[in-house]
């Protein structure tokens, strides 16, 4: 079913894809290539294996406060997190050389395509439209974690790579709405790929990823210009939510219509990232990336109200008690119960003082906040391996860009309520009123406030988190503060006042820590590079 990854497989490796009688290489620009339309295919599947990673998608939450990396785990984003990493950081060296690998490979199908004789125009523009989404995807996710970076769309020569110096953030951005918007045409709708090809770029991704930067620079009208383009008609692909919350991460539930771009698995790609976040009982792994105490803090009530709030209902002595649904299927904590490989139902057991107490916050190899993570834990491969599609945008997002730009513009009104909101959290199972309706008499802060606590409960543990703090300018803020786990009455704990486990400080430099630094690695390969302010 999966066989844009069978694609991928087979360009890792080439040796026993390609024919005998042709020379091995890893590269796209010999002889061996462009000879017909299978091997523009096969150069653009290795486009696709460098958009993103598992690895970027679960660790990216421990760079917010929804989570924490016990250890330096996930190339170290623990210390960044905690404000202790430097140029050589392991995660800042990553995501420069991975997303410049992905533009090159880009750049290959993009400048060598003409080569193949006698190819299809509409599949060759097609495939040249993939490639220069996942292009633009790639100088996104630059720009938002270095700012200013090296910027070019041709196969630059070694000598160019040590010379050439960055080009302002400002100016890529402008380039990337650039291509999302002349790439549409080109690219068929999520209705219109033949079921070999589920899983491509759709006209809706390009749409969709123009929403999510428009939401960055904060161009409100523009931000609800794109979403409308997916929310009011079916010219550009059928989008709706899934029914049941917890669905969205079955493997059973893929390619659903709520799903506008994900990360494909299958077809021998497997990931195993579960294992760091499940408990140990049933990964036989220590838990190492976990849910924080904040983030549990902020799932409302079934009645809609902040825990905070007067008139929630919340019992500090009961914490799990009528909260929103998506706590649950978001996050294990005391009590929960979980399903393991054999099928037999385990209670996870947090608290100190349980028994067993392996998942407890007293064992080592446990998790240090007493949560789990519980959303995309499937296990459907061998060796506790999974082949489930991460999403990188669905629907949900969509309808959160649209409600966040019509509350910043104090436009949200019912109407928009009910496609929104109201939609996701009926969706969500909420079934008391005071959750689901509109708000008559709420200020433009308390809607944004609403809205931004949605998108956090919505979406948590995909990833997203790390640059909302960012784009609100909250970093400083959320990251400035100890990691919390759970409230104990017993045991050597270090504590807050309230009782909480505190697991760890954290610290955010204001502006500094906004960006990332520009490798030292890559300072010292090209001197026209610079640094970033306070980096120096």
């Amino acid at each position: 079913m999966k066989k844009l990854l069978l694609m991928i497989s087979c360009t890792a490796m080439l040796f026993s894809c390609r024919k005998l009688d042709q020379p091995n290489t890893r590269e796209f620009t010999d002889e061996a290539y462009w000879r017909d339309s299978q091997d523009a295919l096969d150069a653009l599947a290795s486009c696709y294996e460098n958009m993103s990673s598992d690895f970027y998608f679960f660790g990216n939450e421990a760079l917010s406060d929804n989570a924490f990396v016990n250890g330096t785990g996930f190339n170290g984003v623990s210390l960044i997190a905690g404000g202790s990493y430097d140029q050589a950081n392991g995660r800042v060296n990553d995501e420069w050389g991975y997303r410049f690998r992905a533009i090159r490979k880009c750049n290959i199908v993009t400048e060598n395509i003409n080569r193949v004789p006698a190819m299809d125009e509409t599949l060759k523009k097609r495939i040249v439209a993939e490639a220069r989404f996942i292009r633009a995807y790639s100088y996104f996710e630059l720009v938002n974690w270095f700012g200013d970076v090296p910027f070019y769309t041709n196969l630059i020569t070694i000598d160019e790579a040590k010379t050439i110096s960055r080009t302002p953030k400002a100016t890529i951005l402008q380039f990337i709405l650039k291509e999302l918007s002349e790439i549409r045409a080109d690219l068929p709708t999520n209705k219109q790929y033949a079921e070999k090809d589920r899983g491509r770029i759709t006209r809706g991704a390009a749409i969709a990823l123009t929403a999510r930067v428009r939401l960055f620079t904060e161009e409100w009208p523009e931000v609800k210009k794109e979403c409308e383009l997916l929310m009011n008609s079916s010219e550009n692909g059928t989008y709706s939510l899934l029914p049941n919350y917890a669905d969205l991460s079955k493997v059973s539930s893929e390619f659903n219509d709520e799903v506008i771009l994900d990360l494909q698995y299958g077809g021998g790609r497997t990931f195993g990232t579960q294992r760091s976040f499940l408990p140990q009982t049933l990964s036989l792994l220590r838990a190492t990336l976990v849910p924080t105490q904040d983030l549990v803090d902020d799932y409302i009530m079934t009645n809609g109200r902040a825990i905070g709030e007067a008139g929630s209902g919340y019992d500090a002595n009961n914490p799990y008690a009528n909260r929103d649904p998506r706590l649950d299927g978001t996050i294990l904590r005391h009590g929960s119960t979980i399903s393991d490989q054999e099928g037999k139902v385990q209670t996870i057991l947090t608290l100190p003082g349980s028994n067993p107490a392996t998942n407890t916050v007293e064992d080592q190899g446990a998790s240090p906040t007493g949560y789990y993570f519980y959303k995309f834990s499937e296990v459907t491969a061998a060796n506790f391996a999974s082949t489930l599609n991460l999403p990188l945008i669905r629907y949900a997002d969509v309808l959160l860009m649209y409600a966040e730009a019509m509350a910043k513009t104090e436009v949200m009104d019912k109407a928009v309520w009910d496609k929104t909101v109201r939609a996701l959290r009926v969706r969500a199972k909420f079934t008391d009123a005071a959750a689901t309706e509109f708000p008559t008499g709420a200020t433009q802060a308390q809607l944004l406030t609403i809205v931004k606590r949605e998108r956090r409960a919505e979406l948590a543990f995909e990833g997203l988190r790390a640059f909302d703090i960012r784009r609100w300018k909250i970093a400083a803020t959320v990251l400035n503060v100890p990691v919390r786990g759970i409230k104990v009455t017993s045991g050597a704990f270090n504590k807050d006042p309230n009782g909480y486990i505190i697991v760890e400080s954290r610290r955010f430099i204001d502006p500094k820590h906004y960006l990332w630094p520009v490798p030292t690695f890559e300072r010292d390969q090209n001197k026209n590079l610079g640094q970033n302010d306070d980096w120096q």
